[in-house]
């Protein structure tokens, strides 16, 4: 069967884009072809042989996104009547291109991935309705975040555009079948809208190895200024606030070992005014760590490659082989795929209990981590943190344990079973 995918982008590394990925991956292996239409499209390995349509308008940094997430949310005019009427138009003509690509691949299913659940592009998400309405074709909403857990981020003093947000976002129609990937989106969506759904969470390939050593990264410490001997902690995520990243930052200046490091792997791309950045850089000034804490942004990417004056760029993958151990000190995640890569890459990981996923969906399961409340660091997690760091076998006996829940909860296998019984259940 033809299955279309609708992203906002694709190919990057943010979690929405990879677990699109995995799913595509899934879905082949089902017997499915998939064709993606998409805003901003980053070409890799894995994706390389994908028929993807691009359409610049669904780019969440294109012009006609970013005004109108100005002036529904940032900086409301008083008149609304012109940010209206560019959402219409605009949901119109990718309404319109969507559906000359539904009928040039003869899709007999879409799959919206995230487009109809976060108002990060409201055109976009209006578009996916309008061809909804206008389509008898089954769609699935993959609803990996929503406007009511980003906190004031989605309000607005705008009336219509709030109708717009609720009516929308998450998208209401009976030729939908909603995807969410933890328990407490399953829950909200009950109780706000009324509409079943289905728990799918995040996944990594068990059966594909990850986080190895190998000739190609055995130089990656020298190339961000470390040593083989340091002591490595990577936190494999973007910078931005909810990251959490300056409890990482606490957590090295408190080991108090020059030997101890941080890599922080991620963009600063999503990072508004690139505020929390700068306080993260104040931070590490204050506390003289600049030579402890090392920034891998453009040399550490999804997938190995070179910079333009042709230096080695290195994959997360890699970043996981080098590391000793990982933090993931987030405050809020839809699911938290860095948390599933470090089980797969046999790390040991120093993780916050986030909301609201980590406890009910994750870490109840039964895995061996170091968990904060709050991103509160006490006297008890530096020393948990220091047998482990310090501790070559424990490190080696906590990885092997969680590697095999990972395995038994988050692998390919019960993307399988769970995605194929879903489809099955919608064409029978």
């Amino acid at each position: 069967m033809n299955i279309g995918i609708i992203i906002g982008r694709f190919g990057d590394i943010d979690g929405v884009s990879l677990e699109t990925q995995k799913w595509i991956d899934v879905l082949r292996k089902l017997g499915h072809k998939a064709f993606v239409l998409t805003g901003s499209y980053v070409k890799n390995q894995a994706n390389q042989n994908i028929d993807v349509t691009k359409l610049p308008s669904m780019s969440f940094f294109s012009p006609e996104c970013e005004w109108e997430q100005k002036r529904a949310f940032f900086y409301p005019a008083e008149d609304p009547e012109p940010l209206l009427e560019h959402l219409e138009r605009t949901s119109k003509e990718i309404a319109m291109k969507a559906f000359e690509w539904i009928m040039n691949n003869d899709l007999k299913m879409i799959i919206s991935e995230n487009a109809s659940a976060l108002p990060c592009h409201l055109s976009m998400g209006m578009a996916v309705k309008n061809l909804l309405e206008h389509t008898c074709i089954p769609f699935i909403a993959h609803d990996h975040d929503f406007a009511w857990e980003r906190g004031e981020r989605y309000q607005t003093p705008i009336k219509e555009v709030e109708e717009i947000r609720d009516d929308y976002f998450s998208i209401q129609h009976p030729n939908v079948w909603h995807v969410v990937i933890n328990s407490y989106a399953q829950k909200s969506l009950k109780e706000k809208f009324n509409m079943d759904s289905t728990v799918i969470p995040n996944v990594m390939d068990f059966n594909e190895p990850y986080g190895q050593l190998d000739n190609y990264n055995s130089d990656m410490p020298k190339s961000f200024g470390m040593r083989k001997e340091d002591i490595k902690l990577y936190q494999v995520t973007r910078i931005v606030s909810r990251k959490g990243i300056e409890t990482a930052i606490e957590l090295v200046d408190r080991l108090d070992d020059n030997r101890v490091k941080l890599v922080i792997t991620g963009s600063k791309a999503d990072d508004d005014r690139l505020g929390y950045y700068h306080e993260l850089v104040d931070m590490l000034k204050e506390k003289k760590l600049t030579r402890r804490v090392f920034f891998g942004e453009r040399r550490i990417l999804h997938y190995r490659g070179k910079t333009n004056n042709n230096r080695k760029i290195y994959s997360l993958s890699d970043a996981y082989a080098d590391a000793t151990a990982c933090t993931y000190f987030s405050r809020y995640e839809g699911f938290g795929n860095a948390f599933v890569e470090a089980v797969l890459a046999k790390k040991p990981i120093f993780v916050n209990n986030y909301e609201p996923v980590f406890w009910p969906d994750i870490g109840s399961k039964g895995f061996k981590v170091v968990m904060t409340e709050n991103n509160c660091l006490t006297d008890d997690h530096i020393k948990e943190v220091q047998e482990i760091i310090y501790n070559k076998s424990k490190a080696q006996e906590i990885a092997e344990h969680n590697y095999k829940l990972g395995k038994k909860y988050f692998s390919y296998k019960v993307l399988e079973t769970l995605l194929g019984d879903l489809i099955s259940s919608i064409i029978k």
